[in-house]
């Protein structure tokens, strides 16, 4: 008897503390806050979108991923689902603009391969007018989203369709890729010192320069009307290098000479 009272009494003390310990366990994780799940995700298009008018607004150096995370209303954490970093992202927004200068191709069957690259030409300095921060962030690394991609073997096609040789119709697709990037990469924004400068060619000294006086009254030539004059000459060129090619291997013929 005098041993089993001291066992019991010792049981006793064990089950209250026991019911102690997981009452006050329990009370720990009620006042404990359930752990946050994040944002809700945003969709890969909005996001393209707002970066697309955040750089067209503010400029590249503004496109970064805090600066776009901000104008989601999101965070950072929302974006690295989508993209590695920010030069990802820069070359998604990239070809989500190229997509802009899109023809049909049932459109530049109906040209001549001059109308064509003319056309699609035209088409793509357009959207860099429309997008004046995009030109500059090509000029380092050469596109190869889809929609670069695409656009790169629709020029190709249609010259390979049309008596190109393989290595004259990947360079003049190349040139013709150039010659728009350097015009479009002066595309910026008007400044309050572009009329002052028009002044310029009224003032020459005619002694100093008199050539350039004798043409003031056409300069400076508004950059789309040069952009057409030297494309013009440029696809002009490239007809009479496609002719000379064709006279030196019997059997090709370019259609649209």
């Amino acid at each position: 008897m005098d041993t089993v009272l001291p066992l019991l009494r010792w049981l006793s003390r064990v089950v209250i503390l026991g019911r102690v310990s997981t009452s006050r366990t329990g009370a720990k994780l009620e006042q404990t806050p359930r752990r946050s799940r994040g944002r809700p995700p945003v969709p890969l298009d909005r996001i393209i979108a707002t970066a697309i008018a955040l750089l067209d607004e503010e400029g590249a150096d503004a496109l970064s991923m805090r600066n776009l995370a901000q104008r989601l209303d999101s965070g950072t954490a929302t974006l690295y689902r989508h993209f590695t970093g920010r030069a990802q992202l820069v070359a998604q927004v990239i070809d989500s603009v190229l997509a802009e200068a899109h023809i049909d191709n049932e459109a530049l069957d109906a040209m001549t391969w001059q109308q064509a690259c003319e056309a699609l030409a035209h088409s793509l300095f357009d959207v860099f007018r429309r997008h004046p921060h995009v030109a500059p962030l090509l000029v380092e690394k050469i596109p190869i989203g889809p929609n670069a991609m695409a656009q790169r073997e629709q020029t190709i096609a249609l010259l390979l369709k049309s008596g190109f040789a393989a290595p004259l119709a990947a360079q003049a697709c190349a040139t013709l890729a150039r010659y728009v990037l350097g015009f479009a990469t002066q595309l910026t924004p008007p400044d309050s010192d572009a009329a002052d400068q028009d002044e310029v060619w009224q003032t020459l000294d005619p002694r100093a320069f008199p050539a350039t006086v004798s043409v003031a009254d056409h300069l400076p030539v508004p950059l789309e009307k040069e952009f057409a004059f030297g494309l013009k000459l440029l696809i002009d060129g490239l007809s009479q290098v496609a002719h000379h090619d064709e006279k030196r291997t019997p059997g090709r013929r370019t259609r649209g000479d």
